[in-house]
């Protein structure tokens, strides 16, 4: 059986977990010569805009099947099914030569990107308990971070030859399967960990009831934030148009900044756990997202959005690990996966959502307010939860 702690091992669940990111990051710069490609088609804008957030909406149904996929037929034939499937979906906008046809392949790339998701961050959760699960979910957090930035400039700079190659940086994911299959293995449902003293509550007790209004919190906290959030990459681009006529590859590259801060923050996760509870966690990250957001709506320069955008991007780096340690952490072990599937759906749901409930708000009060508006509404939920940290810690605990 293979060692969790080994090199290949932790390599492989890292590498698995940047191919989530990909899932729409990738062919995003393609999407205006694609446009061109199929201009003879009726309604194109919305069709090539749909390309690019259909993954999204097939991620959000697939999370909860992948969660009882993994919980009843376990973690590991999931992701090599769903491996596979990434590979042969996401890569198929190369040859397809319609756009319903590369929507149906999004679409399957979509619940591909939902078990990969959910049945990775549940052997992470599976194979590592205590300070070691909350450093390694730091850890993964950083890696999609760093897969974001890599495949970002890597789509870019592969569509300025044809917007067609960037597809073919799908099929990464079968370079992937032959570490899957040798380095991975299916856990044991119970953890059989010594000191029970120093682990978390699922995992001293598998037989725990489900922790419904911790689950309630934390999934309202994924919706919330990543409705914010999204608006970064949905609006950013043209919120630098007008304030500093930046060029789409500006634009591209303050969003990888916002991305790499997160990194540094989710691969530092771990020290701040061993020093904070989950529920002390939140302030700061609510604290940082609201700086950040303030002074990307009250910028008047490229710079200056820039200095918003990491500190944005620290707190978002945090947010992430939090939720997925807290999960883990509280939930029976037998409900692991389809909880850890839900927290994905609300995640997914939220960067869905976001262009439908922001973009009424800008076009009422225009860009820069509506981030100084998400800025002062992230800041005031810091202060609540700061207030009442003993309150919730009660109700979630």
């Amino acid at each position: 059986m293979p060692n969790p702690n080994s090199l290949l091992t932790k390599a492989t669940l890292l590498l698995v977990s940047t191919l989530t990111v990909m899932a729409g990051a990738t062919i995003a710069p393609s999407l205006p010569a694609m446009q061109d490609y199929f201009a003879a088609v009726g309604n194109v804008e919305l069709w090539v805009r749909l390309v690019l957030t259909i993954p999204a909406l097939f991620i959000v149904i697939g999370s909860p099947i992948a969660g009882m996929i993994v919980d009843r037929l376990g973690r590991k034939p999931l992701l090599i099914f769903a491996a596979a499937l990434y590979g042969f979906a996401g890569s198929s906008g190369f040859i397809l030569n319609s756009l319903p046809t590369i929507l149906f392949g999004r679409a399957l790339l979509g619940f591909a990107v939902a078990g990969i998701m959910v049945s990775a961050t549940t052997l992470i959760a599976d194979y590592y308990v205590g300070q070691a699960r909350a450093n390694f979910m730091g850890l993964q957090a950083g890696f999609m971070g760093l897969g974001g930035v890599l495949f970002l400039s890597g789509g870019g700079y592969l569509a300025n030859s044809n917007w067609r190659l960037p597809f073919l940086i799908y099929l990464l994911a079968w370079l992937l399967l032959p570490l899957i299959i040798l380095s991975l293995y299916e856990p044991r449902r119970i953890n059989p960990e010594p000191s029970a003293e120093t682990l978390p509550n699922s995992d001293r007790n598998p037989n725990l009831p489900v922790p419904i209004k911790l689950l309630t919190l934390v999934f309202g906290i994924a919706l919330l934030t990543q409705i914010i959030f999204y608006l970064i990459p949905v609006q950013l681009p043209f919120y630098l148009r007008s304030l500093a006529n930046a060029t789409p590859g500006q634009s591209g590259m303050a969003i990888a900044f916002c991305t790499l801060f997160s990194a540094f923050a989710s691969i530092g996760y771990g020290k701040v756990k061993a020093k904070l509870s989950f529920v002390s966690i939140l302030p700061i990250i609510f604290g940082l997202l609201g700086i950040g957001y303030g002074i990307i709506g009250l910028a008047g320069s490229y710079g200056l959005v820039l200095v918003g955008l990491g500190i944005a991007g620290l707190g978002l780096g945090l947010l992430m690990p939090n939720l997925n340690v807290w999960v883990s952490s509280e939930v029976p072990d037998a409900m692991r996966g389809r909880a850890l599937g839900g927290l994905t759906t609300f995640f997914f749901l939220g960067q869905f959502l976001s262009p439908i409930v922001t973009q009424p708000v800008s076009q009422q009060v225009g860009l820069g307010m509506t981030y100084t508006l998400a800025g002062g509404l992230l800041l005031v939920l810091g202060v609540v939860f700061a207030g009442l940290r003993q309150q919730v810690t009660a109700i979630t605990s």
